[in-house]
């Protein structure tokens, strides 16, 4: 567990005009405000609610 590699994510762009499941999604990841951020654990699923908002989030690795 301790060598798993983690990823902070940042909400860049508001939810104002996005779809339904998307805010669900941002809220999944623990965002709220826009320059919010969170480390989560890099597993496929976290990677995955990655890519369903992409267009709303900045992705670094730690």
């Amino acid at each position: 567990m301790a060598d798993e590699k983690k990823i902070k994510i940042t909400l860049v762009k508001s939810v104002i005009g996005s779809l339904p499941a998307q805010r669900k999604t941002v809220k999944a990841l623990g965002l709220k405000k826009i320059g919010s951020s969170v480390e989560h654990d890099a597993s496929p699923s976290i990677k995955g609610m990655v890519r369903a908002v992409a267009h709303l989030v900045k992705v670094e690795e730690m």
